[in-house]
């Protein structure tokens, strides 16, 4: 739905846009797509749309789901919140979520144009099942607000008229210090950008604790994009913000710029892949023929989804899959003591958390002609709920590298808490093995052209001591992929952090060529067709280590522990903010953890919402003075470095 100005000529076609939205969500929902039985009181008039359009309807709706229930999740503990719907359109959210009982004292705003609010006002009046939910006190009002009830308000306003749009927003009750969430499903794009900018920058501006959640078009230069801007061009309903805001990275900029303070965007493949549970992609899959992969995977790259947010203790993130709380830490291989002597890991290990503490549970392993090696220096990735892929690793320095192996295992979500993890070991196809007979490399799952691919990065060999290759393989087959890489390669190193950040691969550190120590930070940035490496220069510079780890917090690099020389301290926690370059060193608090701590050769986990780091494994062979392994999990808490970082 989109808005244009008073006396525009384009608002009748606008307005269009939305009735043939209802209409194809309600075709989604008939077809089993969409839980959602409001749709058809809502549309008018029902029509079958093809399996494609389901499909590109139905994952919109997800999407957006997705994020207004993660909203009402982490604010259910608040006395009053609020939902304001900007170009609502014939949408059913209020009526979905109040059925469900999930508004939980929400109070939903909804604005369109007053023509289509007063149509949509009508329908509740005249329909039984709508108009039950919205209770006695709704009613239909005159002037702007079309219809009111007691947790449900129908504004007609003009969206680029926002001085108008506050007034009849207050005017309905709405509470500038509650809580708000502010959702627009492709309205901002029709609306001139100085206006929509205007409506972002005062909702930043005038909500000390608010979200955005915002679905519209992108990529609007390719061919695809064109046809698409074409399209809507030809509907006098032209996409304005595609020539200023072409991508999502531009779009998290505008927000930022904008006054947000977290944003996160997912383009529809991204999102379909990492936020949508494996079973469910299967139950869309097989809802009804379909053979039209290229248009879909096509349409999916060229709409985002995106959330912003200010405010919000603890802060929201909803389009963050890769760093949700874990509840289930699984280790394989490395160095350790088992039966009493120093070898290398033959048995997994699982930590699950209870209660707020990290508990040690029996792992066991069922093999399919594959047993495990014991191997080192490995990565493991995991690619969905039930499936992780180990890449590389070795048994002795002058043994070849090992490759792939399939781990699969039970949904950590279905079976919070498994008296006993099971693990089945699965060799995947020989093809891709040439990419993994490397150790200290490492692999980061990234995402191109509508693909997802595992970017496997440096290491070493029996054969080099220092490789300075990639590779990208396809996450469904492992084969190796040719994917554009532009800028000049690195040079070669292992030991090194790599994790995933906007789309690109952040890598820091590791050891180059002669042992040395290196101390760039390396940026994979993600372009429409491929990648190119850039520099992050950092201000005072990274203070070269190896055999750290690193994770990604609200664009802040957390690199933890690790090898440097030159120094009279060992590392701790560095903190790279990746918007200005500043680099920040801290050392660890000592002083209630059970010493020595050491932290190489370890394995850590980010878990945001505590703003807390578990540190897993570390240690090893102190020359002959002996062996020291770190004797369990520690905890240590970040949310002073992150908040002086």
């Amino acid at each position: 739905m989109g808005r244009g100005r008073t006396g525009d000529p384009r608002p009748a076609a606008v307005q269009s846009t939305g009735g043939s939205s209802a209409v194809s969500k309600g075709s989604a929902a008939a077809r089993g797509y969409i839980q959602d039985r409001f749709l058809r009181l809502l549309a008018g008039r029902q029509r079958q749309r093809a399996p494609l359009v389901h499909r590109g309807y139905y994952i919109r709706a997800r999407a957006v789901d997705h994020c207004v229930r993660d909203f009402l999740l982490k604010t259910q503990g608040q006395p009053r919140t609020q939902i304001v719907s900007l170009g609502a359109g014939f949408d059913s959210l209020f009526f979905r979520l109040k059925d469900m009982g999930l508004l939980h004292g929400a109070v939903v705003y909804e604005v369109d144009f007053p023509s289509v609010a007063r149509q949509k006002a009508a329908l509740i009046n005249t329909t039984k099942e709508l108009s039950a939910l919205v209770g006695e006190a709704g009613g239909e009002e005159l002037g702007v607000i079309a219809f009111s009830g007691e947790d449900y308000k129908l504004l007609g306003v003009d969206l680029s008229e926002l001085c108008e749009l506050e007034r009849a927003l207050e005017g309905a009750g709405l509470d500038s210090e509650t809580p708000t969430l502010f959702l627009a499903e492709v309205v901002l794009t029709y609306m001139e950008n100085s206006r929509s900018d205007a409506l972002i920058r005062w909702a930043a501006g005038r909500f000390p604790r608010a979200c955005f959640v915002l679905y519209e078009q992108a990529c609007p230069r390719d061919p695809f994009g064109r046809v698409m801007q074409r399209h809507f061009g030809q509907r006098s309903s032209a996409l304005r913000s595609l020539a200023r805001y072409p991508d999502c990275g531009a779009q998290r900029r505008r927000f930022l710029e904008q006054g947000w303070t977290e944003c996160s965007v997912m383009d529809m493949n991204e999102f379909f892949t990492r936020c949508t549970p494996q079973e469910e992609q299967q139950r869309v899959q097989a809802l009804e023929p379909f053979d039209e992969y290229e248009e879909w995977h096509l349409k999916c790259s060229h709409y985002f989804v995106l959330a912003a947010s200010k405010g919000m203790e603890p802060s929201w993130t909803p389009l963050l899959p890769s760093v949700a709380e874990p509840n289930v830490i699984l280790t394989t291989g490395g160095f350790g003591e088992e039966d009493g002597q120093h070898c290398r890991m033959r048995h997994f290990s699982v930590l699950t958390k209870h209660a707020g503490y990290w508990k040690a549970g029996r792992v066991k392993t069922e093999r399919s002609g594959e047993r495990w090696d014991g191997r080192l220096y490995h990565t493991v990735t995991r690619l969905s709920s039930t499936l992780a892929l180990v890449t590389g690793g070795r048994t002795s320095p002058s043994s070849a590298g090992l490759g792939m192996l399939w781990l699969k295992f039970p949904d950590p979500c279905s079976d919070p808490d498994p008296e006993e993890f099971t693990v089945e070991l699965v060799s995947p196809q020989r093809g891709s093995e040439p990419a993994a007979l490397r150790w200290r490399h490492s692999a980061t799952e990234v995402v191109c052209q509508g693909e997802r691919f595992l970017f496997v990065y440096g290491g070493r060999s029996a054969a080099e001591p220092v490789l300075g290759d990639w590779c990208f393989l396809r996450a469904e087959t492992l084969s190796c992929a040719a994917v554009l890489v532009q800028g000049p390669a690195p040079e070669g190193r292992h030991s090194h952090s790599a994790c995933g950040w906007d789309g690109g691969v952040l890598v820091a550190g590791g050891l180059g060529a002669g042992e040395r120590p290196l101390g760039s930070v390396l940026f994979l940035r993600a372009l429409g067709r491929g990648f190119r490496w850039q520099t992050v220069q950092t201000q005072p510079p990274l203070i070269p280590r190896y055999s750290h780890t690193a994770h990604v917090h609200d664009a802040k690099l957390l690199l933890v522990g690790g090898v440097w020389l030159h120094s009279s301290s060992v590392p701790g926690i560095t903190v790279v903010d990746l918007t200005t370059g500043l680099c920040l060193d801290y050392t660890i608090d000592a002083e209630h953890l059970e010493w020595p701590l050491m932290l190489h050769n370890h394995s850590s986990v980010f878990l945001p919402d505590e703003k807390e780091l578990l540190l897993v494994g570390g240690g090893g062979n102190c020359f002959s003075f002996g062996t020291h392994l770190n004797a369990g999990p520690v905890v240590l808490s970040l949310s002073g470095v992150l908040a002086s970082g």
